[in-house]
């Protein structure tokens, strides 16, 4: 864990590297207690720079030897400052061997080389890797590797790492050897190896050249069952990028390895991805459609980072989401292909969308703010954001939103011809957007400097006289740390018109056609368009399709939204009208809580659900995502002053509403969205089971003794686990009589299944009849491990972050509890601690009460002498601010 003292980084200082590396040889003798890595390579003076000296970075190393040229160094020759080593006065060019020790069965941090259920595995993005050696850990030094490994046969039968195998052999002493080499220059962060005693499942995949891959999904004994959709996975992946980008696998064989102990998703390192058990891991009995989505998206995701991050890759840290807002644009879109249908592709859209309003606006608005692109930080790994990713991916889709599919692709061709092999900026993937396309995207680069989320107001006038339809629009975006005031963005908005028949009229505007949606660039603080021919007066639907990230402030009175709701050819914008109608009734439902007021809901809107429901021409997902209330966290960011209880009081009000007064409907809705016969993961099933396990959890939220009935049953009975899931869920939420039950024999079927064990902590741990000392007493049970990341996330995260009306218990019983426990996991594993921290982010929005409450937590992690970076930088900012 580094402690040493904080030190800021800028983008504006970045300079290139002293010396670049031609080739890398590694050598490892690998042991848990003492692993010996020899490190040989070649280095040239970098012309680009200034200074004179190599700098390479180590650290939790035991230096044994250096050699320079063949000279061996003494401790006069070079000089160790903190995690730096700078070797002075060095010739053109060199040719460095560095023999090192480290500790992987000591490493709780998970970065770098370490073990997990006594195997070696790496993790080195972002600075992991010299964690392993003394190196110029920086992405934009680039080599070709060769690795060879070498361990104790029967317990590391399996030894991998990237590229192709070019040797393998037996070494006489019980240990053998595998040798490595991959043929692409690549940058440090990427470099990958595992020892294990491990399984696949292999099958040679032909690739569009007529080439034959060998691909290879890796697992512990006992899961070879679970790899099928993983494998399947990754072949749509290739098939896709060949098809879509005509992008290719540019090596031999391709191999997903699975491993339980994993900080993130998974990690594309070149020719090896390593993966969290959470995304390869699937069949009927274990895993729900969500994970089977989730598994298809993070395959997608990691394969195409070959591309997009591997061959063409970061110049510095500041540039990552040049790679991650890219890669998760395009899994976005490999996913809705694999769908295949526009209702599917708007599904997802929708889920897209309430994932940026959960997660990305609050942190746009919160002390942690910072642009896709960020101006500085302390610790690299606090910016793995869902700005960097999520936000980032709305970045790249405005490009093809303004520039179309064609032109699109045409800038990806030109960013891959220019680019391949180096490592570069987001400004350089613009430019190339810019010239492919010929358009002036010079305003575009706000989108990358600029943190926070523009708001855009909205006015509309429409002529009787002269038959115009006049919309104006209004662009500011607030302050946010470091950047008082903004400068206007360069924002395409989709706008639709609905007549009073509910269809979409015809729009002419400037003289032209422009179809039933056309695409409004706002580029100056006020703008005005102006329809033409407008017969009626229209319903606008303004942000189609989510063309922007940003917040709409447009006065839609509740007739517009009902109309909108009930007949919007856009999937999204349909759905974003029944998200109005919602909030405004949550909104008005949670200031009557807060005053203990008689809670009413009218009737106006249970009968647009109602229809909603029970419209059996919608394709079922999209029915269960239009009847989906917004979140407590999303409430909450609508409210100047945070009172969780009444929020929940509110929100638990609606349910059991909607569930008492449309209960017919809910209980038809659930017999007819049955999925009998085989399990499948496809969207039409998955679709179907959503929205019946919605009906299933409005009626429980009733208290509706057939509903609960149907839950108890529901969970007896299903032959998968989404079904299993939901069924223990709605029991749980609804303190039904057989919830204890039923968790009981959920646990004692699967306490062998770690990934369905998870599932079973964080039901409890996100159920608002679970306290801060029903958690407590859950960290005692035998299946909790702390040092495990996906357990700890499973029951602490999910308490802190998902169990709102409990983890701000008036007494800040969940804040004493928060601070405990990231003081705890900081000692362990920082970035897991880091990410727990930011629960407190926006603390000074909560009454004044519980505010005191936070203030004491966040000081008392914020005063521990023993701190990471990682998590200092995190409450030192939230107090700050």
């Amino acid at each position: 864990m580094r402690t040493d003292t904080p030190q800021t980084i800028y983008r504006k200082d970045y300079t290139p590297p002293s010396y670049l590396v031609d080739t890398v040889e590694l050598g490892f003798d690998l042991d848990p207690a003492r692993t010996i890595v020899a490190n040989r390579m070649t280095m040239r003076r970098n012309p680009d720079s200034a200074q004179r000296e190599i700098e390479l970075y180590g650290e939790n190393l035991e230096l044994v030897a250096l050699r320079m040229n063949g000279n061996t160094l003494s401790e006069k020759d070079y000089r160790i400052e903190g995690s730096l080593l700078t070797i002075p006065d060095t010739p053109e060019e060199v040719t460095l061997e560095i023999e090192t020790i480290c500790v992987p069965e000591q490493n709780t941090t998970l970065s770098g080389l370490y073990t997990s259920n006594g195997s070696f595995y790496t993790q080195c993005e972002a600075e992991g890797f010299r964690a392993i050696t003394y190196f110029p850990d920086r992405p934009d030094v680039m080599a070709v590797f060769t690795v060879m490994l070498r361990a104790d046969k029967e317990k590391y039968p399996v030894l991998l790492s990237n590229g192709n195998l070019v040797e393998e052999g037996e070494l006489g002493d019980g240990r053998h050897y595998a040798k490595w080499e991959d043929p692409f220059r690549k940058p440090s962060y990427l470099f990958a190896l595992v020892a294990a005693r491990l399984v696949c499942q292999e099958e040679t995949f032909r690739l569009k050249d007529g080439r034959d891959a060998l691909l290879q999904v890796w697992v512990e004994e006992g899961n070879l069952d679970k790899t099928d959709y993983a494998m399947q996975s990754l072949k749509n992946s290739i098939r896709w990028d060949e098809e879509r980008w005509n992008l290719e696998l540019d090596l031999d064989r391709f191999m997903i390895v699975a491993v339980g102990d994993f900080n993130m998703g998974a990690m594309e390192n070149k020719g090896l991805n390593i993966f969290n058990t959470k995304f390869v891991l699937a069949n009927p009995r274990v895993a729900t459609d969500i994970d089977f989505q989730g598994i298809e998206a993070v395959v997608g995701h990691e394969y195409f980072h070959n591309w997009t991050g591997n061959r063409v890759t970061c110049r510095d840290w500041f540039q990552l989401s040049l790679k991650e807002g890219l890669t998760v644009f395009r899994d976005q879109e490999f996913s809705a292909d694999m769908i295949g249908t526009e209702s599917g592709r708007a599904v997802g859209r929708i889920d897209q969308v309430r994932t940026l309003r959960q997660a990305q606006f609050p942190e746009d608005a919160g002390p942690m703010a910072h642009p896709v692109r960020p101006d500085s930080f302390v610790e690299i790994n606090n910016f793995y954001t869902v700005t960097v990713y999520e936000k980032g991916a709305e970045v790249v889709r405005m490009y093809q939103t303004l520039l179309g599919r064609e032109g699109f692709r045409k800038g990806m061709d030109l960013y891959f011809e220019r680019h391949d092999g180096q490592a570069v900026t987001c400004d350089d993937f613009r430019r190339a957007m810019a010239d492919a396309s010929g358009r002036d995207l010079s305003l575009f680069e706000r989108w990358y400097s600029q943190a926070g989320t523009p708001v855009v107001r909205a006015e509309t006038r429409y002529d009787e006289v002269d038959k115009t339809y006049t919309i104006t629009l209004f662009q500011s975006c607030p302050p946010t740390p470091g950047q008082t005031s903004k400068f206007p963005f360069h924002i395409p908005i989709a706008v639709g018109l609905l007549g009073a028949d509910g269809r979409d009229m015809p729009l002419i505007i400037g003289g032209k056609d422009a179809g039933p949606t056309t695409v409004l660039e706002l580029t100056e603080p006020e703008q005005s368009f102006v329809f033409e021919n407008v017969q009626e007066q229209p319903t606008p639907s303004i942000l189609r399709d989510f063309s922007a990230p940003i917040i709409l402030d447009f006065n839609y009175g509740d007739a517009d939204l009902l109309h909108l709701f009930s007949h919007d050819s856009d999937a999204v914008n349909r759905w974003e009208a029944g998200q109005r109608l919602a909030m405004g009734r949550l909104l008005k439902l949670t200031g009557e809580a807060g005053v203990g007021a008689p809670l009413m809901l009218d009737d106006t809107f249970l009968l647009a659900l109602g229809k909603m429901l029970s419209d059996e021409a919608l394709d079922p997902a999209f029915r269960e995502q239009a009847l989906l209330l917004p979140s407590e966290g999303m409430v909450a960011e609508q409210i100047e002053v945070v009172n969780p209880m009444s929020i929940h009081l509110a929100r638990q009000f609606m349910r059991a509403n909607i569930g008492a007064r449309l209960r017919t409907e809910l209980l038809a809705q659930y017999q007819a969205n049955q999925t009998p016969g085989e399990y499948s993961p496809d969207a039409l099933s998955a679709g179907k089971r959503a929205l019946k396990n919605l009906c299933l959890a409005y009626l429980t939220a009733a208290q509706d003794e057939e509903g609960l009935q149907l839950a108890q049953q529901q969970f007896d009975e299903a032959g998968n686990m989404t079904d299993r899931v939901a069924a223990l869920s709605a029991l749980i939420h609804a303190r039904a009589p057989g919830a204890e039950a039923a968790l009981q024999r959920f646990y004692d079927e699967f306490e062998d299944e770690a990934l369905v064990i998870d599932k079973w902590f964080m039901l409890q741990a996100s159920a608002a009849t679970t306290d801060v000392g029903a958690v407590r007493s859950l960290m005692r049970h035998p299946a909790f491990n702390l040092r495990n990341p996906n357990r700890a996330r499973s029951l602490i995260s999910s308490f802190c972050a998902g169990n709102p009306v409990q983890f701000h218990a008036p007494d800040g019983s969940g804040y004493a509890f928060w601070a405990e426990q990231v003081i705890t996991l900081d000692a362990l594993n920082p970035q897991v601690a880091s990410r727990l921290a930011r629960a407190m982010d926006r603390w000074r929005r909560y009454t004044p009460e519980l505010q005191e409450h936070m203030k004491k937590a966040l000081q008392q992690v914020a005063g521990q002498q023993r701190l990471s970076n990682d998590v200092r930088e995190v409450v030192g900012k939230a107090l700050a601010n």
